[in-house]
């Protein structure tokens, strides 16, 4: 027994979790430094994850998972809506856009019930 916990489970936890994970980050680290920011390579990464992100965010919106299900669609596309809208007025900062969607998801769904 060790401090923590089971040291058979804290040794697979480090061997199968996160050492696998650490290598790729490592091998993107070193080969990300050799790659120019206006490079083809980045500009269909950042077009591939964008599209990634928007079919999410779409998956979100349309069949919503767990407690967001209890949320009217009117309620989550306009709280969409509102969130993009204030990301763009606030010269396109991200946390102020999730915090003002987020706002209106709650209340939304304290208005509505």
């Amino acid at each position: 027994m060790t401090i923590f916990g089971d040291a058979h489970a804290v040794a697979l936890l480090v061997l199968a979790g996160f050492l696998p994970n650490e290598i790729w980050r490592f091998i993107g680290f070193v080969v990300g430094r050799r790659v120019q920011e206006d490079s083809e390579v980045l500009v269909w990464v950042r077009a591939v994850s964008a599209a990634i992100l928007a079919g999410v965010i779409a998956q979100i919106l349309i069949a919503p998972p767990g407690a967001l299900a209890t949320v009217p669609a009117l309620v989550r596309f306009g709280s969409a809506l509102i969130g993009f809208t204030v990301y763009l007025a606030a010269r396109k900062s991200v946390f102020v856009g999730v915090i003002a969607g987020e706002i209106c998801v709650l209340a939304g769904k304290w208005w509505f019930g």
